[in-house]
């Protein structure tokens, strides 16, 4: 069992210059000055528990370079496990969002424990006195002591929670409490998510973030969006179409390669035709299946509307053992609908061999969406959303967790209380779609709001100052 070590490259802070008014660049140029100081002769470690898929492995792979950028040296980490340990890990992850797959027990702890303890031995080799560790999510929860045994200082990251805690979480809560007890500080997305136990006078909320840079939410021609999502079969060609070229985050050209998978009936849709969207990981609490219903009972076909199920090849997202059974549960609810509700709607398995090509092609399917939606059940931030609003799409999401922070509704999107509630979510993106004037007002909004509070530029100064603190 060996700790992988991502790269990390180094980018330039002071790229946000033009999206970012004078009061926020003097504040962000204050910040590199004073972490050059501040980190001189420390490192700061980032540990999580994949280097590819999700919205955790995204962040670092993107706010990690503007760190370097700054002068902090700053290196990351992923932990290993076998089968096991990943299915034990998934059912915290569905525990603390209120979800019951079973109680767990000590032959669990027991294993979950054995696991953190074989990576936390390899990470002492490599931390000193001083250093800075951050632990993301429940994977790494069973670290924090053999990090603080060295004198490293240590930040618990949870990126995940609900609003409305159950019994499910409290006892998730309680196999989890016993190995955090001794962080140093602990981080949540938003503070309905913080558990009883964490001390108030430890705790900082700090909402997650994208980076308009990366090749996911990077510019990108109406040309090019076209060609790619032909490229990869999501739509028709059109006969004038271009090379399906993107580029890269280190400025080289890029092209679109290889297909997605896709499950459908018939051909692909016309480039005319209205897409709706969701992309995210084959996850239950996404509700990629409720989404299908929604869409197949609620939606007017005379829209014109097609609907696309986006996620990524589930062998690519190493530590989500049940992606390919809820793949498998949406495949077999599509073959159980009607006929003509199954023309208008297909599964989408994106490929993951090269990373920026898979980010390149996310980008463009979302730029290519009519409207995006995103129908989770519980969601503790919800990265599509703040992705999506930034590409000026017009949003039909669930009014949980941190989508409720992204999104004002009525304003920059439109929300569904209940997102159980098919009725009103068809409801909603026929506004939507039969509604030109609103979903360009909804847009425009939208990425106004992104730019105002969920750049990755914020996201790094709220992180320098809690550190500086901890340092102190």
């Amino acid at each position: 069992m060996h700790l992988q070590e991502v790269p990390v490259g180094v980018s330039d802070l002071e790229r946000f210059t033009p999206l970012i008014g004078a009061d926020r660049i003097d504040q962000l140029r204050s910040l590199v000055s004073s972490s050059r100081d501040t980190f001189a002769g420390r490192t700061v470690w980032n540990v999580n528990s994949t280097a590819t898929g999700g919205g955790v492995a995204e962040m670092l792979a993107a706010l990690l370079p503007y760190a370097r950028g700054a002068g902090v040296d700053t290196r990351w980490l992923v932990i290993k496990g076998d089968p096991a340990f990943y299915a034990i890990t998934k059912r915290l992850h569905n525990g603390l969002h209120g979800v019951d797959t079973g109680p767990l027990g000590d032959a669990e702890r027991d294993h979950y424990a054995e696991v953190t303890a074989a990576n936390a031995e390899e990470l002492l080799a490599q931390i000193r006195p001083g250093d800075v560790v951050l632990l993301h999510d429940p994977q790494t929860a069973g670290m924090v002591d053999a990090a603080r045994s060295v004198g490293a200082k240590v930040v618990w990251r949870c990126h995940i929670g609900v609003d409305d805690p159950n019994d499910v979480v409290a006892a998730t809560w309680e196999f989890l409490q016993p190995f955090l007890a001794e962080a140093d500080r602990f981080v949540f997305s938003r503070a309905a998510h913080v558990p009883a136990w964490a001390p108030p006078d430890l705790v900082h909320i700090v909402p997650p973030s994208i980076d308009p840079f990366a090749v996911k939410n990077a510019e990108m021609s109406a040309g090019a969006v076209r060609a790619i999502v032909a490229s990869i079969g999501l739509v028709a060609a059109d006969g004038a179409a271009e090379t399906p070229t993107f580029q890269r985050r280190d400025g080289s050209p890029g092209r679109v390669d290889h297909l997605a998978d896709i499950i459908r009936t018939g051909p692909p849709p016309s480039p005319e035709a209205p897409l709706v969207v969701q992309v995210s990981r084959w996850d239950r609490l996404k509700d990629m299946a409720g989404v299908m219903h929604a869409f197949a009972q609620h939606v007017d076909p005379a829209t014109g509307a097609h609907l696309a199920l986006v996620g990524p090849n589930v062998s690519g997202v190493a530590d989500d053992p049940e992606g390919g059974e809820v793949l498998a549960e949406c495949q077999s609810a599509w073959r159980d609908l009607p006929h003509a509700e199954r023309a208008r709607i297909q599964l989408v398995c994106l490929p993951m061999y090269d990373l920026e090509e898979n980010a390149a092609i996310v980008n463009a399917v979302q730029r290519s969406a009519r409207v995006v939606i995103q129908k989770s059940l519980a969601e503790g931030f919800g990265l599509t959303v703040a992705e999506a609003m930034w590409k000026s799409r017009p949003m039909v999401a669930s009014a949980v967790g941190g989508i409720s922070d992204q999104i004002v509704d009525e304003e920059s999107g439109l929300l569904v209380a209940d997102p159980t509630d098919l009725a009103t979510t068809g409801a909603q993106l026929n506004r939507i779609l039969g509604d030109p004037e609103l979903a360009q007002r909804l847009g425009s909004a939208a990425k106004a709001r992104v730019g105002e509070h969920f750049l990755g530029e914020r996201h790094l100064r709220q992180y320098a100052q809690l550190l500086a603190t901890l340092i102190g």
